[in-house]
Parts: structure tokens; sequence; C-alpha cells
């Protein structure tokens, strides 16, 4: 039976169907619908983990314990992941190993755009690559299959126009694998200086062996046509070639790590020029080139941001990019805002009012850099923003510390901000530190984490305590508040950032979004005859009020307003009003 699926949706489909019965994840767009839609099927196991890291690692003991497991990450968490991934590469797998690595290209969800095919060629692992939702199911079997045949882990590598683009796939029937028994072997999985020296030959008699079997693998295929130019490509930039060259010789490749020399060799004989098609990193290119064959590519095509089939047009046919349509007048531009209610949203118009320096943090609240709040200072990757602001106290020093604070919200916290909290404590810094708890891991989703109480499955289970953590690791000074109080807010910001010593605001309040939100039933509107356009309430960035330019008046949309309660606090002279549900 052929079904529409998403990338993400093929692959956790191509998972079960392979006999995986252990996924984890930490959730990240592109890629965190693979185990959301993995842990409905029966017979599985799937958790989200604190972070990609421990994702990993449970991934390595599930594989060791014999299991056929799937670990998913976008491309940033395999950063945080590299340290047992490395080392995974040389122990190699017992039940087969297979990690989704979702790149970003044009950073539509991300900080950077790397290129983690990369990656492959570091760690020394066999790298594929899908072009559409039926090779996304049929290269996750295969590369389970791979993984326990060459005894390695196996990356497949997406990027988020596969994962969130649908095409039809052809869906089959799961396969029992059972278990594979577990051996105990510490040659194999005790990584000491004398075991591990062994174990890096293996994994270079192991690339041997891959390179050989990439040379006829059927995810590699020429399809010959004019052979005035041939196109070198992977991914879903083939579909893009196939689209604007279609008379084009073409060499498709499956497997990005090793290439088919061989075969790329065979192909570039072929035909009379060679052109790499690939997005970000030259990865193909460098290779190909590396051998003596005359390519173009980066020379040709951008190393930035995903392609487009009008980005080939011109840069490989020379064709002017056409505009299908025009306006009369431009669009307004439509920055990413908070939603209306949001819990932030009152934080950082606190922060900005009290001219801080805000060391920000990956989630939602990373809007708080953006006008009209534009309250934040730095953000450079989950869990950051701690170690930040410790680092400028030791630089400036101790009296602009009191004017500067860290910002993080509850996943992230628990994903990487725990270690740095430590880090302030043992090193006797005084950072303040305001952890945004909304109560689910709101940015890819409104997924579960271990301070929610809840798994991946729903199911109740122990709640990480952020007070208690907090104390634990020797902070004294922890105190909880509401986020949507700025008075409350503003008083606790004010006293802990003049302490001296670690201290951390903990600002709870529900997302908006999820049922649990616990807003007053009730909206506000403004009253005419008192608004005098002073636009106190539009700086606080609600998308429930808009401004009316001719009559120098702000008005509140009944439709967005969902009565947190924030615009009335602001309002000097009284003009919002509640409106009764």
């Amino acid at each position: 039976m052929k079904k529409l699926m998403i990338g993400n949706e093929a692959i956790a489909r191509g998972a079960y169907e392979a006999g995986a019965k252990v996924a984890t994840a930490y959730p990240g767009t592109p890629s965190t619908e693979i185990l959301e839609i993995f842990s409905r099927y029966e017979g599985v196991y799937a958790e989200w983990a604190p972070n990609e890291k421990v994702a990993l690692e449970v991934g390595c003991g599930a594989s060791m314990g014999g299991a056929r497991t799937l670990v998913a990450m976008k491309h940033v968490g395999v950063n945080v992941a590299a340290d047992p991934l490395f080392t995974f590469s040389y122990t190699g797998v017992n039940g087969g190993m297979v990690l989704v690595s979702a790149d970003d290209p044009g950073m539509f969800s991300s900080q950077n755009e790397q290129d983690n095919r990369g990656y492959g060629r570091f760690a020394k692992l066999l790298v594929l690559e899908p072009s559409d939702s039926q090779e996304a199911r049929d290269f996750v079997k295969e590369a389970f299959e791979l993984s326990e045949r060459f005894n390695t882990p196996v990356m497949l590598r997406i990027t988020t126009r596969l994962a969130h683009s649908q095409s039809l796939v052809e869906e089959g029937e799961r396969v029992d694998i059972p278990l594979k028994p577990y051996e105990k072997n510490p040659a194999k999985y005790v990584m000491l200086p004398g075991f591990a020296r062994l174990r890096h030959v293996e994994v270079e008699k192991r690339m041997a062996a891959l390179a050989e079997y990439v040379e006829n693998s059927s995810m590699n295929r020429i399809e010959w046509g004019d052979r005035k130019v041939g196109i070198i490509t992977s991914g879903i930039p083939y579909q893009y070639v196939k689209e604007v060259m279609s008379e084009a010789s073409v060499l498709k490749l499956g497997t990005v790590n090793p290439l088919p020399e061989n075969l790329i060799r065979e192909f570039a004989a072929g035909v009379d020029k060679l052109i790499v098609v690939e997005e970000l990193e030259p990865v193909i290119e460098e290779q190909v080139k590396s051998w003596g064959i005359d390519v173009q590519g980066k020379d040709i095509l951008p190393c930035i941001s995903e392609f487009t089939p009008e980005l080939l047009e011109e840069k490989l046919l020379g064709q002017a990019v056409e505009e299908v349509f025009t306006l009369s007048t431009p669009i307004p531009p439509r920055p990413p805002l908070f939603c209306p209610g949001c819990p932030h949203r009152g934080v950082f118009y606190v922060l900005k009012r009290m001219r801080l320096t805000v060391c920000g943090d990956i989630g939602c609240y990373t809007l708080g850099a953006l006008n009209p709040l534009a309250a934040m200072d730095s953000c450079i990757c989950m869990g950051a923003s701690i170690g930040t602001a410790l680092g400028i106290e030791k630089a400036r020093g101790e009296e602009f510390a009191r004017k500067t604070v860290a910002v993080i919200g509850d996943s992230t916290f628990v994903h990487s901000g725990i270690t740095g909290l430590i880090d302030v404590v043992y090193n006797q810094g005084t950072s303040t530190v305001i952890i945004l708890d909304n109560g689910t891991t709101a940015m890819t989703g409104h997924q579960e984490h271990p301070a929610t109480g809840r798994t991946l499955s729903g199911n109740d289970t122990i709640r990480l305590d952020l007070e208690q953590v907090c104390r634990a690791v020797g902070v004294n000074r922890v105190r909880t508040v509401d986020p949507l109080n700025l008075e409350e807010l503003r008083t606790a910001v004010e006293e802990e950032l003049a302490v001296g010593e670690p201290s951390v605001i903990i600002a709870r309040r529900p997302c908006a979004l999820i049922p649990q939100a616990d807003l007053e039933k009730k909206t506000y509107y403004v009253d005419t005859d008192k608004c005098k356009g002073c636009k106190l309430c539009v700086k606080i960035g609600c998308t429930g009020i808009y401004w009316e330019e001719e009559e120098k008046l702000a008005y509140i949309n009944p439709n967005l307003c969902v009565g947190c309660g924030l615009c009335p606090q602001v309002c000097k002279l009284d003009a919002i009003l509640a409106r009764e549900a």
C-alpha cells in the first residue's frame, strides 16, 4: 500500500519495519517527528533523553544489548553527541544502530547550517543520504542491515526539505528481529588505550570493506543522458537536478561516505564536463578533486543556504530567474513573535526596562532578541547562557555582573544548563540565572522532558524538581515567581542581582498553547477615551495588540487576546480594561 509521508514519518516507518526495538532522541527541528511517530507503533520503546549525548549513549547500550536501535537528532545535536559517537565507531555494534542527522540548510530553525557529512569522514562512518520519502524508508532498512554486516553505526543524513516534504511511500511489514546475544567482550567495548589501538585497526579494515561495497550498491546509480554535462549529486538536490536538467547524465549517490571512486571515475570518463551539485560544503567535490578528476562545483554554486530549482537554472543554465507574479504593494514584514499570552514576554519586557545585559539560550525565548523587546545580548548554543554570563563576570568584574543575567528554558536547563550552574558555584561567580519554566519543550512542538513529570509515551514519571536541583548544586538563593506579574518579577531580579552570590529565579507559568495554561478566563479592550497613544502597550510585542496610525490609538484584537494581563500592567493611564468572558 502506498501512502503520502513526510520524510520523518518514512524514517520512523522504515525503522519499525526493520525490526528496531529502541529509539531515543532529544527533540529538535527538523528531526522531532521521527520519535513522535515511532513511539506510536506497538512493541517498541521510545524515549526523550535529556540531551543528544545521553540519547546516543542509551542507543549505544541498546545496541550492545542486542537490539536494533534508532537515534535521531538535528545537526547541532550531533555536536553534543560527538563524544560517544566517535568512540562507538571504534567499538562497533551488536544490534544495528542508525543515527539520523537532520541538517538544516538555510537555518530555518537553527543557529548554524553545518554539513554533517563531515562527521562521516571524521568519525569514519558509513553515511547514507536519501532523496525522497521512499528512499528514506528504504535507506533506513538498508542501514540496519549494513550496520550489522559491517559492525558499524550508520549515519542517515537528511535535510529540512526532505524531513518535512511529502512523497509516496510503499509500506511493508515489520520483520521480527530477535535480540542478538549479549557477550561480555572488554576488548571490543572497553576503550582503554590498548584495546582502542586494536579497534582502530578494525575501523580502517571496515572502511576499506565499505569502500568496496559502495562501488556496487544499488543506492548509487548512473542515469545516462546527454553526455555533454554530467552531474554528481545526492539528497534533495537530485530532485532539483532532474527537474532543471532532465536530459543531463546524472550520477545519483546514496552513499556519501565513503564515495564509490571507481563508479565516479567511470561516470567522469563518460561525460565532457563534470559538475557536483551539493548543498553547503564541497564534501563530494573535494574528494573527487583529490583523485585528480577535473570537476566543477563551488566555483559555480554557493556554499550557503539550501538550493532551489531556480538557483540551478540561474547558475547552471544561465537563465535569469523570472518572477511568477508581482504585487502592487510590498507585503509588510512579519517577524516571528511570542504567542499571545506567552509567559516569556513579561520577562524580557522587564529585563529591557532594567537595561540589563542578557545572556540568552536556545528556545522560544530566543525571540526576546527581536524588536520590540530587543532584550537579549547573546545566544550561542544549548545551555551556553549560564557559562557565558560567568565568563562576562570573570572578564569585566562583579560590578558588571550585577547588571547581567542568564536566561534559559526549563528543557534547555536540563539539557545542558545544570553543569553551567555548577561552574558558577564552584568558581565563585555571582551570576543570576532566570529559568523560564513553561512546563514543556515548546519550541519543537511541546515535547515532554524530565521536569514535566511525563514520558514520551505520556506516562507519569518522577518529575525533576528544578528548585531542589539548584539547591543541590550549591545555590542558596532560589525563588519562584509568576512571570506575568511584572512587579513581582522586577523585584526578584533587583534583589538577586544585588546579593553578590549565585542565585536562581524560576519564572514559572505554563506555555499559553498547552491545556494546562492557567490564564484568566477574560480578555481585555482599550478604552479609547482614556488612551493617549503613548504606545507603551505596543512595546510588549503582543500580537493581540495593534496600532491604528490614523487614529493614533492602540486596539486589542479580541480573537487573539488570551487574558494574560500584561498590557494593563504597563498602561499608565488605566486605559486597558477587562472584558469578562
